[in-house]
């Protein structure tokens, strides 16, 4: 009787070479982009026009597919539970990859543990921005009006435990005031409410905020990061108005399923890389007030975990649950 024991080391011989051929085809078949927030939003946004360039170094469609839910978790875990064959992708976040680890209790995944860091996509530029109709002119105006009537002003953000959530509760902590957080599944939604006054202000990307604010229908009171930004260098920062220290940045990076095999990461990082520094693709980025910032698989491995050691504290000290 064979022992079937004795048989695997064959078999795995076998299949290497299966395997090896598959990682140098790669890829030969569509790749799925997945997403955890609407179509319209600046991860949307950023995920489509990268997707329609990097398609044709790769020789395969990429099609994009949005998964909302639960601040970017139904879309991570999604991807973590996929094959480590490159055909399924992750465009993540700060919040299901910084901050819902210690948000959620409860998460069927860790984002430093379950998925494959291949590239850095680019910074997302936020703004506070208010209707056009509220009197609030200055960061200061809006917070002597959360003073004087506490617990009434509403802030729309795109998710619990997203880049605006964090930066309104940095906003009440630090200046002291109280507000009604109201969370959508994304920008699209959110920018609406916004402009129709149905909420009093928003930390809100500014691809979606500027072109409201040109137009009249928005104000634009701040932008949340520690300098002024040079897409947007006649908006002061939110440390100018009084609140020193405050700063929120939000990104997106390319993600794969854990144990993605090596060539597949330097193949899919290179082509980001050679995508996010097409001169045509960066100004069309700027225009819509996105930055493109490719990096190596290794420096994305580093800065999630830089990332998540530094919201972890921040998370628990405001007390910001999913609920």
């Amino acid at each position: 009787m064979i022992d079937r024991r004795s048989l695997l080391p064959a078999a795995s011989l076998l299949f290497a070479p299966v395997a090896a051929r598959a990682q140098q085809d790669y890829p030969n078949r569509p790749i799925r982009l997945v997403i955890g927030f609407s179509p319209s939003g600046s991860t949307d946004i950023m995920a489509r026009a990268m997707s329609a360039r990097l398609q044709s170094l790769l020789g395969q469609p990429i099609v994009v597919e949005n998964r909302p839910g639960a601040g970017g978790n139904i879309a991570t875990e999604q991807v973590t539970r996929a094959a480590p064959d490159g055909y399924t992708l992750l465009m993540g976040t700060i919040g299901p990859l910084a901050i819902n680890p210690t948000l959620y209790r409860d998460l069927s995944f860790d984002p430093l543990r379950d998925l494959t860091p291949i590239s850095r996509i680019g910074v997302v530029l936020n703004v506070l921005a208010v209707p056009a109709d509220r009197p609030w002119r200055s960061v200061a105006e809006l917070i002597a009006a959360a003073k004087a009537r506490p617990d009434t002003l509403t802030c729309a953000t795109s998710g619990v435990g997203g880049a605006g959530h964090l930066a309104n509760e940095q906003l009440n902590t630090l200046a002291g005031i109280r507000t009604i957080h109201v969370p959508y599944r994304g920008g699209g939604a959110l920018q609406a409410d916004l402009v129709s006054g149905k909420v009093d202000y928003a930390f809100t990307t500014a691809v979606n905020a500027a072109p409201q604010a040109e137009a009249g229908r928005l104000r634009l009171l701040a932008v949340p990061t520690a300098a002024r930004s040079a897409l947007l260098p006649g908006v002061p920062t939110v440390a100018e108005n009084g609140l020193p220290g405050f700063e929120m940045v939000d990104w997106n990076a390319l993600l794969g399923p854990r144990n993605l095999p090596a060539p597949i990461v330097a193949k899919l990082a290179e082509a980001v890389r050679a995508t996010l520094t097409t001169p045509e693709l960066v100004a069309m980025l700027a225009e819509r007030k996105l930055e493109a910032g490719p990096s190596s698989p290794q420096e994305l491995a580093q800065f999630l975990r830089d990332e998540t050691a530094k919201w972890a504290p921040i998370v628990r000290a405001a007390g910001v649950t999913p609920d």
